[in-house]
């Protein structure tokens, strides 16, 4: 969960205020979109639905987890701050579940109006040890007819997303499946989220379920000196438009929220070093750099030997499709230095998004 968290959490809060960061701009009045779950009957999305496939035994075991923000409104001031919430169930047998599905229920508020989460799982065999997992989330909120948009928010799951993690199995690649599974991968059927995989490469035992569509094993920016409220953008130039905030601005940021008031003192305090790292980054590999190797495919033993292993880039190639591959030579490999003079058996070729640069 040390990879997953920062992930979840930018999702969490994607677009929970935004730049110019005051209330009174429409974009922080009608927040809650994305992702967004509202009372049923409402015209609004009101359940999310996560398919994913899994290889496992009768011993392997699920944890499905439920995360969202409650909005709560802020007496004398038109606007809604959110309180983190969470749901999880942790230890699910996935063989026991085929084909009986299970149903929780998960109230959270209690000073402000309640909402209500119904979280239902289901597992079916679709091949001889593998299965496709089904989460649905409902809002099931009782709410009065005639209730207006703004009521319908502050009963609403907002950001609400997926955790699900395996032990004793693994989960498949839906972005990228292998050949033989690719029928079955299309088949599954996701609203409103998409599942993709988070952690550790090398175990595939964690799906993140998200709002926003991702690629498998996301990170956030080492260089981001932390959230935005804006995973998709740009640090550099958020950071630059709230210094460009009259002094009158800043002071509505800072007496908003006590979270927009800390991103306004992280902003204010980034030294000029702190900034210039922001302008960019290289993320391709080149001929000597250090790399941890993060293999997605199965296409050999060492697909599952070498991830996480550290190495160096000998080369960059490209193939007569015009793709490109990196040549690496293994840091533990005694033969390395036969690597870097192209014998075979020491260098070994990866995709470019298959390596992470050290």
């Amino acid at each position: 969960m040390n990879t997953v968290e920062p992930i979840a959490r930018a999702l969490l809060y994607e677009g929970y205020v935004l730049y110019p960061y005051r209330a009174d701009a429409l974009k922080n009045r009608y927040r809650w979109t994305l992702g967004g779950l509202v009372p049923r009957d409402h015209g609004e999305p009101w359940f999310l639905q996560a398919e994913c496939l899994v290889r496992g035994d009768a011993d392997a075991r699920l944890s499905v987890s439920l995360r969202f923000l409650r909005p709560v409104g802020r007496a004398g001031i038109d606007w809604q701050e959110a309180v983190e919430e969470s749901f999880t169930v942790p230890d699910v047998p996935l063989v026991g579940q085929v084909s009986q599905p299970v149903r929780w229920s998960y109230r959270a508020g209690h000073d402000e109006p309640p909402v209500t989460a119904a979280v239902e799982y289901s597992a079916a065999e679709v091949a001889d040890g593998l299965y496709r997992v089904r989460v649905r989330v409902e809002n099931v909120t009782a709410i009065e007819d005639g209730a207006s948009r703004a009521d319908a928010m502050l009963r609403s799951l907002a950001s609400a997303h997926v955790v699900l993690g395996v032990r004793g199995g693994q989960f498949v690649s839906l972005t990228d499946p292998p050949d033989d599974l690719k029928a079955l991968a299309a088949d599954c059927r996701n609203v409103g989220v998409w599942p993709v995989l988070v952690g550790d490469p090398g175990r595939c035992d964690t799906v993140l379920a998200s709002p926003i569509i991702l690629e498998d094993f996301p990170r956030v920016a080492p260089e981001s000196p932390g959230d935005f409220f804006d995973a998709t953008e740009i640090d550099e130039m958020l950071a630059l438009r709230i210094r460009t905030l009259t002094d009158d601005e800043k002071r509505q940021m800072a007496t908003l929220d006590p979270r927009t008031r800390a991103l306004l003192e992280r902003v204010e305090g980034l030294s000029d070093a702190g900034l210039a790292r922001l302008h960019g980054a290289a993320r391709s590999p080149r001929p000597g750099d250090r790399v941890r190797l993060r293999s997605s495919g199965r296409a050999d033993a060492f697909d599952l030997l070498l991830t996480g292993k550290t190495a160096i880039v000998a080369s960059v190639e490209t193939d007569f499709e015009g793709k490109t591959y990196v040549t690496v030579t293994v840091d533990d490999d005694p033969g390395r230095d036969l690597g870097t003079t192209g014998m075979p058996g020491h260098r070994f070729f990866f995709r470019p998004d298959e390596v992470e640069l050290l």
